[in-house]
């Protein structure tokens, strides 16, 4: 690019008219007054710099007590390029060319280090945040030639709105204005291959330090990964995760800014540049969650794996747009494959999940009739997968549900009804939602009495619907599906009753105010005082978790027995008895008692104790 203005002689069959002498006289007057006039400009700085001709201990040319010999500095630059280019076309063998020439490498190399200097020094003020905030906030840089240093005026923007900013962005965008004034002049000289070198040096350093200090490991490769523990690897994925928002939201889009106006003169040198300072951290950023995905798959680490596919998804438009370009089509690959993996890896361990229901095979039995492991953990998982219902969404859509038989109602509604289920997400949970209570009716039978079971599988589904209503899941298994189960409930609530207190229900009279013989009356409260005591002395060390379904049960306890008791106690439990030596042992509860028995029962007390009320 350097030989831009060195452009060869005209062609033998193109005629050129001859200027006139007054016209040659005259631009030669102005081409010796430019190179002269960058000769001592170009000179007098040159002579300011230290020995070492280092970049870092150069005499700063662009600092605010030189603002004016700067824009005098790249002005004369300008009409040196101007006599440079009259020489070529009408001196080529002028020693003047040569001696512009010289001026030029003098000056580029000069600007060369001022361009470095400003993009190390102001490393930090030149922050991706800063252009973000203030891209976002209206305001920019203008876009347009900097060479005359104007101030951050333009039609849509005030002294006032730059005044308004903090530090760190006047300082970035004071920044900017000479960096793309350098680089403007440097292109036009064609010292473009120098200008983006040291501006790719600066700004790729930049870029790699600050992924690293966000945890973006660029040495953590599939091996590696393969071979940590879980725990550190959780570790390292909620590094990530903070990552790539700050990476995708903040740092690509800052640099993306910045490389767009420090090169606005030549778009495509801003995409170049870019492109070389981002892609490679960016290939790393997104290669760490496709390797993750290669990992062994438990349904443990399902959460972090959403996490991971949620994080690439979610932030999918910002990616495609900054790396839009055929040169960066490879970041594009690598979040698309970070996608196709974390959805495989999501489905095999949702796979796992519907597998280790279905081969639970533990034979033990909860004391009490209380909730079983199997039911905490199930719903635990899949109160925690609502939370990813998109997500989830999008890795289901095409991956239809296989069952060997049509799912029964209770489950999925009715299909003409517009509640039913149907979102394959919805459907996938509310089937694993159906195989845990399966494998609970199972465990239910190993309980020897009958009516613990009915309690067992009241309790269990009871938490189901609790889980259910105090999640993501209501959602999406619906309103009519949560009526249904708590209808079944109640239908086991009330097997338990009606079998857990059938000696009890027995014992009463069907109607306690009829005349009844003493002899019959005297067995109805024997047998009444034998199957309280019985059911009673057994059930202390039952439990009810939920206090709401607790208090059901022992209210539908007392509308069933204590009325009838009430009644029988009044009409034959006094003076009808009294005259009988044994009174006092036959007749042991009042309709009080009862009360206070069932006050502290299926609260899990091992009490067995039943005593009957002091006379």
């Amino acid at each position: 690019m350097k030989t831009i203005f060195f452009k060869s002689s005209p062609s033998p069959t193109r005629m050129t008219p001859p200027a006139s002498p007054l016209h040659v006289t005259f631009s030669e007057s102005l081409m010796e007054e430019n190179i002269e006039s960058a000769e001592f400009t170009i000179t007098k700085w040159d002579s300011l710099s230290d020995n070492n001709d280092t970049f870092c201990n150069t005499a700063s040319l662009f600092s605010d007590n030189n603002r004016v010999e700067a824009k005098h500095y790249l002005s004369s630059i300008r009409g040196l390029q101007k006599a440079m280019q009259y020489l070529v076309s009408h001196q080529a063998s002028s020693e003047k060319l040569v001696r512009a020439q010289t001026l030029m490498q003098t000056a580029m190399k000069r600007l060369e280090k001022e361009f470095y200097r400003i993009l190390k020094s102001n490393r930090f003020y030149l922050d991706p945040e800063s252009f973000s905030t203030h891209s976002s906030s209206g305001l920019s840089a203008p876009r347009s030639s900097f060479s005359d240093f104007e101030e951050f005026e333009t039609e849509n923007e005030s002294r006032d709105d730059i005044d308004s900013l903090p530090e760190a962005q006047r300082v970035s965008l004071a920044a900017m204005e000479i960096l793309s004034a350098i680089s403007e002049v440097m292109i036009k000289a064609g010292y473009a291959k120098e200008c983006i070198k040291v501006y790719k040096t600066i700004r790729k350093s930049f870029v790699d330090e600050t992924l690293y200090s966000l945890g973006v490991d660029r040495t953590l490769n599939l091996q590696k990964i393969q071979k940590m523990n879980w725990e550190v690897l959780e570790i390292k994925i909620k590094k990530w995760l903070h990552a790539v928002k700050t990476a995708v939201k903040t740092l690509f889009p800052g640099e993306r800014i910045l490389s767009d106006q420090v090169f606005s003169i030549a778009p495509a040198m801003g995409d170049y540049c870019f492109t070389e300072i981002s892609k490679e951290g960016a290939l790393t950023l997104f290669e760490f969650p496709e390797n993750v995905a290669k990992c062994k798959k438990t349904p443990e680490k399902m959460f972090r794996f959403l996490d991971l596919y949620e994080a690439v998804s979610n932030h999918w438009p910002e990616i495609e747009s900054m790396f839009s370009s055929e040169s960066t089509s490879t970041v594009r690959s690598n979040a698309i494959n970070s996608l196709i993996k974390l959805g495989d890896a999501v489905r095999t361990m949702l796979t796992s999940f519907e597998t280790a229901i279905q081969k639970d095979t533990s034979k033990t039995t909860v004391p009490g009739g209380g909730i079983h492991p199997l039911t905490r953990y199930v719903m635990n998982y899949l109160s925690f997968l609502a939370d990813y219902s998109e997500v989830l969404s999008d890795i289901v859509a095409d991956w239809p549900l296989t069952i060997p038989s049509p799912l029964p109602d209770p489950f999925f509604g009715s299909p003409d009804n517009e509640e039913s289920i149907s979102s394959p997400v919805s459907v996938r949970l509310a089937w694993l939602i159906l195989l845990m209570l399966c494998k609970l009716d199972g465990k239910a039978a190993m309980y020897k009495d009958v009516s613990l079971s009915y309690l067992f599988l009241a309790n269990n589904l009871q938490y189901v619907v609790g889980k259910v209503r105090q999640s993501n899941l209501k959602i999406l298994l619906g309103d009519e599906w949560v009526t249904k189960q708590e209808l079944k409930v109640k239908q086991y609530a009330s097997n338990y009753v009606r079998m857990g207190w059938s000696k009890v229900l027995m014992a009463l009279p069907e109607n306690p105010t009829a005349e009844i013989p003493v002899d019959i009356v005297k067995d109805h409260f024997r047998k009444f005082n034998s199957g309280f005591e019985e059911a009673y002395t057994k059930q202390t060390s039952w439990v009810v978790p939920d206090p709401g379904l607790r208090d059901d049960i022992k209210i539908s306890l007392a509308r069933r027995i204590v009325p009838i008791y009430k009644e029988l106690y009044e009409t034959y439990g006094g003076m009808y008895l009294r005259k009988e030596m044994w009174v006092e042992s036959l007749v042991r509860y009042t309709p009080d008692d009862l009360g206070n028995y069932w006050s502290v029962l299926l609260n899990g007390s091992t009490s067995s104790s039943h005593g009957g009320r002091s006379r």
